[in-house]
Formats: C-alpha cells, structure tokens, sequence
C-alpha cells in the first residue's frame, strides 16, 4: 500500500479557515473550554498569528497556529489534528514544521496546554517540553493551564 503524501503549509483560504475552526471547535480543549467556532475562526484570520494547515492527500488533517511577534515570540497557540488522522503522526509533523520555523529566528519555543488535557501533555514532555508554570483558572475558572518551553539556547 502506497504511504499517503502530507504536506504543511501556510493557511490561504477562507475555506481552509472555515474547516479548521469547524474541526477544532467540535474536540477538546476548544469544546471543554466553550470557544466557539467564530472565535477560531477570527485568530485563524488575524495576521498577528501564523497558520499552518497539514492536508493528507487533499484532505485537511491538522493545523497549528503560532505567534512570532510581540511579548510572546514563539508561542504555539494552537495545534489541532482531526481525529481521523491523529494515528498518522500529524500532530508530530506539524510540531516538528513549527518547531523549526520558530527556532530559525527564536532560542524557545511556548505553549500552554490545559491541565485536564494530560495525553497533550504527555505529548509535549516526550518531544522535550518543560513544564516553567500553572496560570490558574486562567481560561475557565476549574480549569489551569500550565506554560511549557522547548529551548536551544538563550536570547542573548
């Protein structure tokens, strides 16, 4: 059996954003969080943030979402991989896309995951993310995120 192309790149289209805010809205952490649909939708539009959409074959399968400006260079904000494909490796793929795009330019990258999301947790520590600290009900009041921070050096 022919292993299937993937290929990352830059979100483009207004369809584009329309199924992937579709997509992350309907899974966790977007639906235990209450962000809706229209509110991915709007930071998917924002030139603020970077987004990369990962299509297997023609078919979306992921998309991360990363800050490179401001007080928070290198911040992954988002990362999401519909279900279907999330034993295809998408999701390591996509981190492995950003990581690299963030380190051509930035020493760390950061995250925050939610504090009930322990399989992306696990996630993060096994490609080498330190757990720095727990922002209390910060999103949802229940509900903690902990900053994470991948590093290959320091700023200065």
């Amino acid at each position: 059996m022919k292993k299937p192309t993937i290929n990352i790149k830059p979100v483009d289209t207004e369809q584009e954003i329309y199924e992937c805010a579709r997509f992350m809205s309907d899974t966790a952490p977007w639906k235990t969080l209450k962000i809706s649909t229209e509110q991915i939708e709007k930071t998917l539009q924002d030139s603020f943030y970077e987004s990369y959409i990962a299509y297997v074959e023609s078919e979306i399968a992921g998309i991360a979402v990363i800050q490179m400006k401001g007080v928070c260079t290198g911040y992954l904000k988002s990362i999401a991989v519909k279900k279907e494909f999330r034993k295809n490796k998408i999701g390591s793929l996509l981190m492995d896309y950003i990581e690299k795009r963030i380190f051509s330019t930035h020493p760390n990258v950061f995250l925050c995951v939610s504090s009930f999301n322990e399989a992306a947790k696990r996630f993060y520590i096994k490609r080498g993310y330190d757990e720095i600290g727990t922002i209390k009900d910060y999103l949802v009041k229940g509900y903690d995120e902990i900053l994470m921070r991948k590093t290959i050096g320091s700023i200065l």
